[in-house]
């Protein structure tokens, strides 16, 4: 029986093979738009060797009119051939973008390096391949030895002509992949690596501007970003030299295989309408070859993308047999919780083992470093690189459907992040918007005043990462939105980190609201006045609990 990684990496494979109708019909009117291409040589064959012999101006005509007919169901065969390979595209990106979206958020969640949107370029990469000249190719290249076959018929020399001419194109391919593959691939991964730093800078715009490291790291971006140059202008070197010879090769096959059907000629042995078609014949046989070569490029990226594709889907196999989170009552239970970070010898978290009852508050102090907010994540199911257990109502947290749990959750992390859209969008979790539930979790928030003297209410607009708000207003903000839909276990990390007193008081209410509605609250904190709500008050160090004390003998332990 196959593995869940094992089914999911022929997942590309598997849906491609589901438009085997579209790839057959392709193939069928590939066969009709090359049968057609033969119309051009029977034609010179005609006109040279008969009407130019009889003079008969009326076979002319009628050879021309047959001629245009055969060329309109070759147009016609082609524009339908790409039509239908434009749909299988399509509905290639549609069956497997929803799967490449989750898989791309768990790589993103996972901290893998890269960039997060890579595995939707690579799709587009493989979409254009199966849509563009390079599949048309694949259609192709089986009748260049038909063309070949009717150049010995004519002649064995005009056929193994061509044959050579076809072999120097294969070898120029060879050279030619073998010439820009390394150069191709190393432009691609510099180039990635400068616009990634740029990008991950311009975030933090304010903090590089304000303390006068614009130029310090625009020398760093400068610098990766002309190794990024000279790699693509190598790259561009290479396929170049290789291009210019190819070009050369393609322009003298022409008058080559005319001088042999010239000598052939000359020597009685074809006729001269022979010797015209030939060309035109030795032209179609190579092209399939010759738009290989020019779109070896867009193969090779199409065969990368599918490579890292599949690996990806393998590293992020889909959930199967998830829990239903249809009720959640909120009790934790941490068992020997061991929480590692990627290039750090020593976890951050070791031994941790806790339970917590429904409805309890549980308060987290200790100094910066002792993994606090590790803990929260972990709570919450969202720290790679964790062994031992953490159950919710007794189901262990990697079984739970994440979707159907996360409304019955409640999360305000240490940066908070909000998205563009509305404060009624953020609030609600960019789901349905609920007018009360969301003026609710604002109230409970300590909030809904606030919003209400903004121009647009709660149809304001938040901005990029909330820029349009107080680091105070984010906060609240952020908290509504972890209190909305009354969730049953809350965990925040520094609620209080941007608040004023009045603001802290506000959030002592929110918590003893959510005691009284009986939901599971993790917190940590540096403000006594928040443990003064607290059933237990955890004491960390060094990545362990070293004391978990009751309310009234915890409430001074901040």
């Amino acid at each position: 029986m196959k593995s869940e990684a094992a089914m999911d990496f022929s997942l590309l494979r598997r849906t491609v093979i589901q438009f085997w109708p579209e790839f057959a019909w392709a193939g069928v009117f590939s066969f009709v738009a090359n049968l057609m291409l033969l119309a051009p040589t029977l034609y010179m064959l005609q006109v040279f060797d008969r009407v130019m012999l009889s003079q008969n101006e009326f076979t002319l005509m009628a050879l021309t009119l047959i001629t245009v007919f055969f060329f309109v169901i070759m147009a016609f065969s082609e524009w339908v051939r790409a039509r239908l390979l434009v749909r299988a595209g399509v509905k290639f990106d549609l069956a497997l973008n929803r799967r490449l979206f989750d898989v791309s958020f768990s790589a993103n969640l996972a901290r893998q390096a890269g960039n997060p949107s890579q595995p939707f370029t690579d799709l587009t990469a493989i979409r254009q391949f199966l849509t563009g000249n390079g599949l048309f190719t694949l259609f192709d290249m089986p009748w260049a030895p038909i063309y070949l076959a009717v150049l010995f018929m004519m002649h064995p020399v005009l056929g193994w002509v061509s044959i050579g001419f076809a072999l120097l194109l294969l070898v120029m391919a060879w050279l030619g992949h073998r010439v820009s593959s390394k150069p191709l691939a190393k432009a691609q991964e510099s180039s990635l690596g400068a616009n990634t730093f740029l990008n991950a800078k311009l975030r933090n715009a304010e903090a590089v501007h304000a303390m006068g490291m614009r130029e310090a790291i625009r020398g760093r971006w400068f610098s990766l970003h002309d190794r990024a140059g000279q790699d693509q202008s190598d790259a561009a070197s290479a396929g170049q030299r290789v291009q210019s010879v190819t070009k050369a090769m393609q322009l003298a096959q022409q008058s080559l295989i005319l001088a042999a059907g010239a000598i052939l000629a000359i020597q009685g042995e074809i006729t001269a309408g022979a010797m015209i078609a030939s060309n035109a014949l030795m032209s179609n046989a190579l092209r399939p070859l010759s738009v290989l070569m020019s779109t070896w490029k867009q193969f090779v990226d199409g065969h990368r993308a599918l490579l890292r594709l599949e690996s990806v889907l393998e590293q992020h196999p889909p959930t199967i047999g998830a829990h239903e989170a249809r009720a959640v009552r909120g009790h934790v239970d941490i068992k020997n919780l061991v929480a590692r970070a990627p290039g750090r010898k020593k976890p951050i978290l070791e031994g941790i083992s806790l339970q917590v009852e429904p409805g309890q508050i549980v308060a987290v102090v200790g100094p910066s470093g002792a993994g606090k907010s590790t803990l929260m994540r972990c709570i919450l199911g969202i720290w790679p690189g964790v062994e031992g257990v953490v159950k919710l109502d007794g189901v262990d947290l990697a079984r739970w459907d994440r979707d159907a749990l996360g409304s019955h959750l409640g999360y305000l992390p240490q940066d908070i992040e909000l998205f563009d859209g509305s404060l009624a969008d953020n609030i609600a979790r960019f789901g349905k918007v609920d007018s009360e539930a969301v003026i609710r979790a604002a109230t409970r928030a300590q909030i809904h005043e606030l919003i209400l003297r903004l121009p647009r209410g709660y149809d304001s607009a938040m901005g990029e990462a909330g820029a349009a708000f107080s680091g105070g207003q984010r906060q609240r903000v952020g908290l509504a939105r972890a209190l909305f839909g009354e969730p049953k276990l809350v965990v925040l990390d520094e609620p209080n980190a941007n608040l004023d007193d009045a603001g802290t008081q506000a959030l002592v209410r929110a918590l003893q609201d959510l005691k009284a509605a009986g939901a599971t609250v993790f917190m940590v904190v540096h403000h006594a006045a928040l443990t003064t709500v607290a059933d237990q008050v955890v004491q960390m160090k060094d990545g362990r609990i070293v004391d978990v004390a009751n309310a009234s003998n915890g409430r001074n332990a901040a």
